[in-house]
Formats: structure tokens, C-alpha cells, sequence
């Protein structure tokens, strides 16, 4: 297996500040090259602006400034948000730099005396948020789809690159490498768009008109098309034509945009590469849209969400968590800070973190705080828990370099959910109670502590911040990039006696911020009775100690009764009855019951329960209920009640 890595993510126009979806470009980029670093490859990592063409100059003159002044304000934020974003990149290129104005001048003039260069005049529909030339079929109601904008009528004389010659190559190139471009859905989409006959591509400006680009090197009187100038960064910043990272790393290039840009990427840049003599990119790897209501996220249309003004409220690694598993790569997704909080919650404070604050906690209470020996030889269900973090490695190294990101986490918190169970199931603290059990208890907590530690590992990519705490409270001092997955992961790697840290929750948790109006109005309280005022007496139609009225089959059958098996349970802070659970029911819901007094949240975990699933969501101490745990009231407490023998979660109670 050739053990290098290159990444790029595109390089982002500078006419809008950095949003959410450069944000997620740029950390499945991030991913991807802590993946492969984790992995023992040599990595590289490119990203960067671009600063060049039409819109630059109409945002420029908008602000009241100039090109160049704009560019480099807006550039400076891009470089400045990455950083705090935890990215790893390893170099940060802009359009407006000598080094890659000296390449985008050789590649023009190698392509200009190879014959593919010529000069014509051409008519046709220009899409000014595009800064391009667009035919009638890529249009959607006589407006371009991206930007919602009629094109305008153009006439100029230009140079043109003579694309349609490497039609037939490009169609051919990629039907015999199939994941050239992927998820497959973009592979065909480009060569649907191939069948029709490829155009010529206009490739400069003329100066008169646009001055705020690269010159062409054989006619100063012309500037280069964005596109042809901003494409060539993939190996400009390599060092294009005689540098080492441009000899070691272009041979592994691998091409990270979202769909909006396929094109350009997909057609003008292979064929680019071909007329310059330079091997194609092995991959492209096009991701889908984030939306808001439904609609693409845009600038112009007011749907932007800013990447720092999310991070600081929920945490860097939950907002990077929440990305990668919320948004299945090549599909569209829906952001809401909802569905971040309930992830947070959920799958972060819930799952993660509470088997992680249970395990140091027991190892504190039972063990001084250190790690223990292995104890007594491994059980079945010790066996079992060591078989599925082996599956979920295995799937975990699968599933990421086919850039399945949610399915590779999904890997992961199988093993956490079932970590939590193991607890439940061992006991722990029955174990601490008789002498006798030590070596079993020692087996239980050094298990969990290695189950923790790998899962710290797999992590590291996606969440490095809650990596390296993991790490370090265990014991393992290392920086999430110098992690390597067969050094640090290996069973067994934590020494004997080895101190860990309690600590506090790694993912404290978070309140919704937002109420609708419905949520305010039902969730008013009743108008109290008038002081002195006595309860209503029975009549008789409505005998003293009966219900008001019966109900028929029509009306129970409106509840929806559902299986569930608690995932993880937690108090909440100032009560004394409510418990936070996490609930499967074939979809994990957050739930409060009033159980506190009679259940230790140790004990709740595991248990299968009833579920009233079709309740309005209420609110308690703050917290979020999606549903009602049924139980029994009799003198000596309170009672859940659940099913005679195991029945799978999500099954109707009827």
C-alpha cells in the first residue's frame, strides 16, 4: 500500500466570510488527514483562497475598497478560522501569491504552444455568480441554478481552450476508474453531461474590462478566467513542476468539494491536467449541501451559519462531531442548532461521557485511582466486549477511506453503548463488596479502561480536543496528530499502576436555546382554584373514586406503545426525583422520569422499559422529554414495567 496522502479542500472565494459549509469541507478534509496520519501515512494538507475575477472586484467596490485590500481582509479570515476550527492543514495557499501566478503562467503557456490555445469571439449566456459562460440546458427556469439569477447576453473576444479535443479521453479515463470521481451519483452526473458535445472553454478577460487577474503570458492585454488561474492551486502549492511535494504527493491527490463546483472539477480540471502533460487527481470526492428550512445555505439569500459563532457555545468537538455524523457524505443535510443540541446530549453527554466519568470514577473508588492488573482470566462477557471494539476497528478503518464518516462513528458508539451495558451487566459495585471478587473486579475496570483508551484513539480524527483529554486523564500523554492507531490502540498498551484522573464530564450538558410558541403555550400551567374553594363532588353519572368517563377502543389505540431499553441514565442537577434517560426505541429519544428516588441511575441502564411515543414533548427542569417511562405505584415504592422476556426495542405494545 503506498503510504502517502494528499488532501485539498477547495480554495474558498473570497467575495463571503467562512460559513458552515466551508467549515464542513474543511474538517472532513481535516479527518481525512488525521485519519491516514493515525493510520502511519505521510500526509499533506492544502487549502486556501481564491482572490481573483468579477465578483472579487464588485464585493471590493461594494466595501469601498480595492481588490487587493478586500482579498487579503477576507483571506485573513479564512486563515485565522482554521486554527480555532482545529485544523491540521499543512499549508495555506492564495491566488494572489507570485508562486502560483508564475505556475498558472507556465501551464498556459505549455497548453498555448501545444495548439490547444486559441483566440475567437464568442456570444453567449454569462452568469455573473458563476464567472462563466453557461449553456440553455444547465438552466432552470431561465436562471442558473446556484444562483437563482437570469444569465446576461455577453459577446467578447477571448482565448478559448480547446476542451472538446479530450472529450472522448475524459469519458474513457473515468469509465475505467470508477471511483475517479465518487460517491458514484457525481461520476454519473458527469457523464450525463459528457453525452452532449463539450464546448470550447473561454479562458481570459479582457484587461480593458477586468484588470484584477493573472495575465496571460502570450497576451498581456488579457487576464486569466478565474477557473483556469483558481484549479491550478492543486499544484502550485506542491511546487509545480520540479518540487519533492509535488514528485511525492500528487501521485496520491485526492480532490475534496461540494457538489456546486463538480463541473469545474470534474471536466475542465482532468482535462486541464491532460494538455499540461500531468497525470490526473485519483480522486474527487463531492459532498452534498447544508440546508436550512430546506434551502441550500447562501450569502445572497440570508441562510448563512457561522461556524465560531457555534463552536464557543457548544464546543469545538461537539460541532465537529455533530457534522460528520449528522450529514451521510454525498447527500444534501439539514442543519438545525436543535438537532446539535440533541447529538450533544444524547450521544456526547449521555453515551460517551458517561461511560467514561463511570469507568475513572469506579477506578477511583475501587482502585486508588490507578489501573489495575487484568485480574481473573476473561469471561464470555468480556470476550464479547473485546470481539465488538475488534469489529468496530476493523469497520472504522473500512468505512472512512470510502469517506462513510457516519457509519465509521456509528462503529464507534456501538462499542460505547455497549460498554455502558457491559457495566450494567457486571456490577461493579456488587463486586467491590466481597473480597472475594477482586480478581473479577480488577478483569471488569481494566476491560473498561482499555475499551475507553481505544476508543479515545478512534476519536482522534473527528474529535481530537476530547482525544488527547481522554488520553491524558488515562494516563497517555499524546498529541491527537502523534497518535498511531496499531501503537496506541493495542489491548493491553495502559501500564499496570498507571495513575488516571477523575476529572469532570467531558461533555456537560446543554439546554435548547430556542422555544417555539406552541412549546411556550402548552406548556402553561393550569389557572389555580379560587382559595376555599372545594373539589368538585360526585354525581351520579360520575361515581365518587370512577373515572370521569370511559373510553373506547377508537381513543386507546391513539397511544403508541413502544419497547424500549435504556441506553444511559444521569440525574438531574437540583432534583430529587428526575432522571435523564436515553431511551431506544428504534431511534434514541431523551426521556425524564420521576424515578430518582427509587432506581440508582447504575442500575437503570440496560433495562428494557414501556414507552408512551406518541406524548407531546414536555419540558422539565429544563430538559427536553420525548416520551413517558410507564410504572407501577404500590406501598413499598415505585415499580417500571416492562416486558416477561427480552422483546427487540421499537416493538408495539398493543
Amino acid at each position: 500500500m503506498d503510504q502517502r496522502f494528499y488532501i485539498t479542500t477547495p480554495i474558498y472565494y473570497v467575495n463571503a466570510e467562512p460559513h458552515i459549509g466551508h467549515a464542513y469541507t474543511t474538517i472532513v478534509a481535516d479527518v481525512l488527514n488525521r485519519f491516514y496520519r493515525l493510520m502511519g501515512f505521510e500526509t499533506y494538507f492544502l487549502t486556501g483562497t481564491d482572490e481573483h475575477g468579477d465578483k472579487i472586484v464588485q464585493a471590493a467596490e461594494a466595501a469601498g475598497t480595492d481588490p487587493k485590500s478586500y482579498a487579503d481582509r477576507i483571506s485573513a479570515m479564512f486563515r485565522e478560522t482554521w486554527p480555532r476550527l482545529n485544523i491540521s492543514h499543512d499549508d495555506f495557499i492564495r491566488t494572489t501569491e507570485p508562486r502560483h501566478g508564475r505556475v498558472v503562467q507556465l501551464i498556459l503557456q505549455k497548453v498555448y504552444e501545444k495548439g490547444d490555445i486559441y483566440f475567437d469571439t464568442y456570444r453567449g449566456r454569462y452568469c455573473v455568480g458563476c464567472e462563466r459562460f453557461i449553456t440553455d440546458r444547465e438552466l432552470v427556469d431561465g436562471k442558473c441554478p446556484d444562483h437563482d439569477t437570469p444569465p446576461v447576453e455577453r459577446e467578447e473576444a477571448n482565448y478559448f481552450f480547446r476542451m472538446s479535443a479530450y472529450q472522448e479521453w475524459l469519458i474513457e479515463h473515468i469509465e475505467k476508474n470508477p471511483d475517479f470521481i465518487r460517491p458514484e451519483r457525481y461520476k454519473n452526473e458527469v457523464l450525463a453531461f459528457l453525452r452532449e458535445p463539450l464546448e470550447d472553454l473561454c479562458i481570459s478577460r479582457p484587461r480593458e474590462r477586468l484588470s484584477w487577474g493573472i495575465p496571460l503570458p502570450f497576451d498581456e492585454r488579457f487576464v486569466t478566467y478565474v477557473w483556469f488561474d483558481a484549479l491550478i492551486n492543486y499544484v502550485s502549492g506542491l511546487g509545480y513542476p520540479d518540487g519533492h511535494l509535488f514528485k511525492k504527493f500528487w501521485p496520491v491527490a485526492q480532490h475534496l468539494i461540494a457538489k456546486d463546483i463538480l463541473k469545474p472539477h470534474g471536466i475542465y480540471w482532468p482535462i486541464m491536467l491532460k494538455a499540461a502533460g500531468i497525470e490526473p487527481y485519483r480522486h474527487l470526492n463531492v459532498h452534498g449541501y447544508w440546508k436550512i428550512n430546506e434551502g441550500k445555505m447562501s450569502k445572497s439569500r440570508g441562510t448563512v451559519v457561522r461556524p465560531l459563532d457555534l463552536a464557543p457555545t457548544y464546543g469545538l468537538d461537539a460541532f465537529r462531531y455533530f457534522l460528520l455524523r449528522e450529514m451521510v457524505f454525498g447527500l444534501d443535510a439539514n442543519f438545525s442548532e436543535d438537532a446539535l443540541v440533541q447529538r450533544l446530549n444524547a450521544d456526547l453527554a449521555n453515551d460517551l461521557g458517561n461511560l467514561f466519568s463511570r469507568t475513572l470514577a469506579m477506578t477511583s473508588r475501587y482502585f486508588g485511582g490507578l489501573v489495575p492488573p487484568f485480574g481473573d482470566p476473561e469471561q464470555p462477557e468480556d470476550m464479547e466486549l473485546r470481539h465488538l471494539l475488534e469489529q468496530a476497528v476493523t469497520r472504522y478503518q473500512e468505512e472512512i477511506p470510502q469517506l462513510a464518516f457516519h457509519k465509521a462513528l456509528m462503529a464507534i458508539w456501538d462499542v460505547i453503548n455497549a460498554a455502558n451495558k457491559y457495566i450494567d451487566r457486571t456490577a461493579p459495585w456488587n463486586l467491590a463488596k466481597n473480597a472475594a471478587h477482586r480478581g473479577r473486579l480488577q478483569r471488569v475496570l481494566r476491560t473498561l479502561l482499555e475499551v475507553n483508551k481505544t476508543v479515545a484513539v478512534l476519536l482522534a480524527p473527528f474529535m481530537p480536543e476530547t482525544a488527547e483529554k481522554m488520553l491524558s486523564r488515562l494516563g497517555v500523554a499524546c498529541a491527537a496528530l502523534n497518535v498511531r492507531l496499531d501503537r496506541d490502540a493495542a489491548w493491553g498498551s495502559l501500564s499496570e499502576g498507571q495513575a488516571v484522573e477523575k476529572g469532570q464530564a467531558l461533555f456537560p450538558r446543554v439546554d435548547a436555546k430556542k422555544h417555539d410558541v406552541t412549546e411556550k403555550l402548552s406548556s402553561k400551567k393550569p389557572e389555580p382554584a379560587a382559595v376555599g374553594s372545594s373539589p368538585p363532588k360526585a354525581t351520579s353519572e360520575t361515581p365518587a373514586g370512577c373515572p370521569d368517563s370511559l373510553i373506547g377502543i377508537e381513543e386507546f389505540q391513539r397511544l403508541d406503545l413502544r419497547v424500549g431499553v435504556v441506553l444511559a441514565a444521569q440525574r438531574i442537577p437540583k432534583s430529587k426525583k428526575l432522571v435523564q434517560l436515553t431511551v431506544d426505541t428504534g431511534e434514541k429519544r431523551q426521556v425524564v422520569a420521576g424515578i430518582g428516588e427509587h432506581y440508582a441511575v447504575d442500575e437503570l441502564v440496560g433495562k428494557t422499559v414501556i414507552l408512551v411515543a406518541n406524548l407531546k414533548p414536555a419540558r422539565l427542569m429544563g430538559v427536553e422529554s420525548q416520551g413517558m417511562i410507564l410504572a407501577a405505584h404500590d406501598p413499598k415504592g415505585l415499580r417500571l414495567i416492562t416486558t416477561d422476556a427480552p422483546a427487540a426495542p421499537g416493538s408495539k405494545v398493543s
